[in-house]
């Protein structure tokens, strides 16, 4: 697998969160010599939530929650088995969802 690209695709509530997940696999990749493209920050996802306050009276008072989702890229390239295996031992935190496809 010489010189295969790798994308990592990294999904997170906190955005400080995944900045360092991103620092951490930046960092992990760079030892094995391989190139990296990123973190390239993708829009984040914002969704609302309007709630009624009391659930009987006062229908104009309401309550608005929102939920954000914050995404980034890394592109790998010129990647080797070293790469993959810093990768797989890599301890990503909980609140990190992280994809990973070998091109």
């Amino acid at each position: 697998m010489a010189g295969s690209n790798i994308r990592i695709k990294l999904k997170s509530y906190d955005h400080t969160l995944i900045d360092k997940s991103c620092e951490k696999i930046i960092k992990t990749v760079e030892m094995t010599a391989a190139v990296v493209n990123g973190p390239i920050p993708l829009p984040t996802k914002k969704t609302i939530f309007t709630v009624n306050r009391s659930p009987h009276v006062d229908k104009k008072s309401r309550e608005q929650f929102q939920l954000s989702i914050h995404k980034r890229i890394i592109d790998i390239s010129n990647s080797n088995t070293k790469t993959i295996d810093a990768l797989g031992k890599l301890d990503i935190p909980a609140g990190v969802d992280i994809e990973i496809k070998l091109t």
